[in-house]
């Protein structure tokens, strides 16, 4: 067995002999940039500060002689050699860093589908480079030179390779940008992208059972890092706490329980403000949380929603035990600007 450190934050993880340092990795809930899983893409490359590896076949074009002269390596090959392995990953808190957002990538809408009376499922295809981003992060759409203001919207799908991006898009009262993407843009159209922004990407080597809390479209970027958890074989309970008015407004019940279907783990359970429905909680979930979850000082807590949906659960969760640094929000403001990372959060791949 060796043992993976990760510098600058120190974080250990064991290594299975004849595994890769990127399945070791993963295994640890860390999510390290990846592609082809082959040696073929070069996404994997990483600096090697300490230690022995066995690179095993990789193209050259993925890593050159001078990246291998440098220390540089292709996790998704790597394999241990010597007792500890030191690699250069992530940010001092072991973060994973960002990757740098980008203007003006065409994509074409493949998908619009009603999932509520007030939010609508858009599916984009990009029609260049894909563009890379962590479960959790939103974008930027908009038309500024037809009066379009751009606004931000989470992205609610797991990381794909062909770049695929799903997005819940809510209308609001006078919402000028929901309204546009509501009503006017249709299957077929060409729409620019802004992104990937936000910070809203939890702890990557979260060890600790899962509880998610969203309400309306603040289910997205819940749904996107609850999917990819799972992808990447999460061991601990994930909870999903959604709060609806009616039971017409529970969403994506489709995907949610192939997940459910999949993972033994996760539960999903809706709640409905205004109505009671067989097989449902019935309260608001600041309201009912206690009932659920009597001691939350051993979970991770991620909440969506409006900011004061956000500000009311992570209260009663702090209530239950929940501990600040374990606690990850996301906060839906309408006129929300996009904020671009600091040089220390970004990967250059």
């Amino acid at each position: 067995m060796s043992r993976i450190k990760l510098q600058p934050s120190g974080h250990e993880i064991e290594c299975a002999p004849g595994e890769t340092v990127l399945s070791a990795v993963e295994k640890a809930g860390f999510a390290m940039p990846n592609n082809c899983r082959a040696g073929a893409c070069g996404e994997c490359k990483v600096k090697v500060l300490e230690g022995e590896f066995d690179q095993g076949m990789v193209l050259d074009m993925a890593l050159s002689d001078e990246e291998r002269s440098q220390g540089m390596g292709l996790m998704c090959m790597a394999k241990p050699l010597s007792e500890e392995l030191v690699i250069e990953w992530g940010t001092a808190d072991a973060k994973p860093k960002l990757f740098p957002p980008r203007q003006n990538m065409l994509h074409l809408v493949t998908e619009k589908i009603p999932r509520t009376p007030r939010i609508v499922e858009l599916r984009l295809r990009p029609l260049g480079n894909i563009m890379r981003f962590w479960p959790g992060q939103y974008i930027m759409l908009g038309d500024p030179s037809q009066g379009i203001p751009e606004r931000s919207y989470s992205l609610a799908n797991a990381p794909r390779q062909d770049g695929e991006l799903t997005l819940h898009i809510t209308r609001e009262a006078h919402g000028v940008t929901s309204g546009w993407l509501h009503d006017t843009v249709q299957v077929g159209d060409m729409i620019k992208v802004a992104g990937p922004y936000g910070t809203f990407i939890g702890d990557p080597a979260v060890e600790t059972p899962i509880l998610c809390m969203a309400a309306g479209s603040g289910l997205a970027p819940i749904l996107s890092l609850t999917e990819t958890a799972l992808r990447r074989g999460f061991k601990q309970p994930v909870r999903l706490l959604f709060s609806a008015p009616t039971a017409q407004d529970v969403y994506a019940q489709g995907l949610i329980s192939y997940l459910q279907a999949r993972h033994r783990r996760f539960r999903f359970m809706p709640t409905l403000t205004r109505e009671h429905h067989e097989g449902m909680l019935h309260g608001r979930i600041p309201d009912i949380l206690h009932q659920q979850f009597p001691d939350l000082s051993g979970h991770s807590v991620f909440i969506a929603g409006s900011p004061e949906f956000v500000e009311n659960c992570k209260q009663a969760a702090m209530a239950l035990g929940a501990r600040p640094e374990l606690i990850h929000t996301e906060g839906y403001y309408p006129r929300a600007v996009a904020q671009s990372p600091k040089e220390s959060q970004l990967v250059h791949a």
